[in-house]
């Protein structure tokens, strides 16, 4: 599962190819925690509390239970957060270090991207064996 998160991460930072335009400005929000980022968004977005809660679909009271860190959203709430503030989920969960291949991986990232369907499948397929056997080794070492 964290395989289709780095690629998904990776993926929707090639925008410009298409199309699409990244509202965030992610660098500033790297090391914050859940309830900052999701602050920080919001208010660069021009958003009010009341505006934002209206659109997830909870009470205003809620949402700065959010943004203070002592409450957490459901999935769905989650969902609709990310898809009124213009980002990924991964961008409001995980920092940038939690969210990026490592720098060594990212050629080779960019280059899978070209391959054809069934070339990424075999890719996939590498790569998802690599981390179970990875995880298992884990698993019987603890």
């Amino acid at each position: 599962m964290r395989v289709f998160t780095i690629i998904s991460a990776f993926s929707s930072s090639r925008t410009d190819h298409q199309g699409v335009t990244v509202l965030a400005p992610i660098t500033s929000i790297t090391t914050m925690d859940f309830a900052h980022r999701l602050a920080t968004l919001r208010k660069e977005r021009g958003i009010t509390q009341p505006e934002l809660a209206e659109r997830i679909g909870v009470h205003v009271s809620q949402l700065r239970r959010y943004e203070a860190g002592t409450s957490q959203p459901t999935l769905e709430v989650l969902r609709q957060m990310a898809l009124t503030l213009g980002v990924s989920a991964d961008v409001l969960i995980f920092s940038e270090d939690e969210r990026t291949p490592d720098p060594s991986l990212q050629q080779l990232f960019v280059a899978v991207a070209t391959l054809d369907d069934d070339e990424k499948r075999a890719i996939r397929s590498v790569v998802e064996g690599m981390l179970l056997k990875h995880e298992a080794r884990k698993w019987v070492a603890s």
